[in-house]
């Protein structure tokens, strides 16, 4: 019997073709944008209301050892949690493909099978990239202002941006690991907050007790918070003077590297487990 010419055939396999179809991928989800508004609504919402609390309702009880604006202070540690938050939606996105089909249908097409990671990955850049938008929107309405050159602030958006990319790895292999979308909502979210708030993403590491000054300092997400604050000309206060107050951008891309390096490949292995 003849076969059916009308089916869709492998095509040849390289670079060019995974590059593509990741980026179709990431187009399929960022088409999921507008019909599912209210995703991007309230992790809007969420940013928000995290700018508005600490900078009024705690703003004016949490002094900066050395002086200076605790808002100031306050809004780069807001995109610091606010990309590591990220590896959240992308567990539970992950999550929701998997029970949906969706992943069983992707690996029956012709297409690479590292597009539905990359796709999935280059997508949580580009939609983070527009929360950050809002995000500093709201921290210029609450008194935050950079202080430096044009090239630093764009340092500063360009390791964000980095960062958000490493946290991608990790929602996409803890989003191929759990059972439910509900499991991956309250198991993601009991391990990011005290990530987040273990850090100086709110307080001064000074302001913690000693044994968890280093804690505090090392995490990621202060490493971050202290490059963007250098980046841009805002109180930067730590306990210390170690290595990660004097080069809180250089940890920040080790973070990243170690981050991408140990789950990039997890998620791909868990990736190709599912699809035996």
């Amino acid at each position: 019997m003849a076969a059916d010419s009308s089916l869709p055939h492998p095509q040849p396999g390289g670079v060019r073709h995974a590059v593509r179809d990741g980026l179709i991928i990431a187009v399929r989800n960022l088409k999921r944008v507008p019909r599912i508004p209210e995703l991007a609504i309230f992790a809007i919402l969420q940013s928000i209301m995290f700018v508005l609390l600490f900078a009024y309702v705690f703003g004016g009880a949490i002094p900066l050892p050395g002086g200076g604006s605790y808002r100031e202070f306050l809004i780069p540690g807001i995109f610091a949690q606010n990309v590591v938050f990220a590896a959240a939606t992308t567990a539970i996105g992950i999550c929701e493909d998997i029970n949906k089909g969706l992943m069983d249908r992707f690996r029956s097409l012709p297409m690479a099978r590292s597009a539905v990671l990359s796709g999935r990955a280059v997508f949580d850049v580009i939609y983070q990239s527009g929360i950050l938008v809002v995000i500093m929107s709201s921290g210029l309405a609450v008194g935050w202002r950079v202080h430096s050159s044009v090239p630093e602030f764009f340092a500063g958006v360009g390791l964000l941006l980095l960062f958000v990319f490493a946290m991608s790895w990790v929602g996409i292999w803890f989003g191929t690991m759990v059972p439910t979308v509900e499991v991956a909502n309250q198991v993601a979210f009991t391990v990011i907050l005290p990530v987040t708030f273990l850090s100086s993403v709110f307080v001064p590491p000074e302001t913690l007790p000693s044994v968890l000054q280093p804690v505090a300092e090392w995490n990621p997400t202060s490493a971050l918070a202290g490059a963007l604050r250098g980046f841009w000309g805002n109180p930067n206060p730590f306990a210390s003077s170690g290595f990660p107050a004097e080069h809180p951008a250089l940890l920040t891309l080790i973070w990243i590297a170690v981050i991408v390096t140990v789950f990039a490949p997890l998620a791909v292995l868990r990736y190709r487990s599912m699809s035996r």
